[in-house]
């Protein structure tokens, strides 16, 4: 049996490995979210290991979203077929607006060095949180994309 390719070279396979992988640290990126958002309710803030730690998956995650998974989404898409090249085009601009969030996060919040910063880190993850909930709710409709017309 002969394995369904996606653009002539690139197994399905692949690239449902790859968002599986993708998938699965998206969760372990949501677990540690919430656990760093706990410790607001618990009037503590959390220390600046966990917010590095926490910083770098959220990069980790993003990095292989932008140059992995949607990288092989869009070459699924361009072989088969132009309705899911325009809902890629739809939502793009969208995920990029949530990507500056983070970024933006991440350079406010990785190895900082002052503690007057954790002023704003209820705000800072609340908006956060926010562009993590759009962002998932878009990659969302790419996956779904993915598996159902491809």
């Amino acid at each position: 049996m002969s394995e369904k390719k996606i653009d002539g070279d690139t197994p399905a396979l692949c690239i449902n490995n790859a968002v599986d992988n993708w998938l699965a640290e998206r969760n372990q990126l949501l677990v540690q979210y919430f656990r760093l958002s706990g410790s607001r309710n618990n009037l503590s803030l959390p220390d600046g290991e966990q917010l590095n730690q926490f910083c770098g998956l959220l990069i980790d995650y993003v990095s292989a979203g932008h140059f992995e998974v949607y990288e092989q989404i869009v070459n699924a898409c361009e072989v088969n077929g132009p309705e899911s090249i325009s809902l890629l085009e739809k939502l793009y601009p969208e995920i990029s607006e949530t990507t500056d969030i983070v970024v933006n996060f991440n350079d406010k919040y990785s190895q900082f060095s002052e503690d007057s910063i954790f002023e704003r880190l209820d705000n800072d993850l609340s908006v956060l949180g926010e562009a993590i909930a759009k962002r998932v709710e878009l990659e969302d409709d790419l996956i779904d994309t993915l598996k159902t017309k491809h």
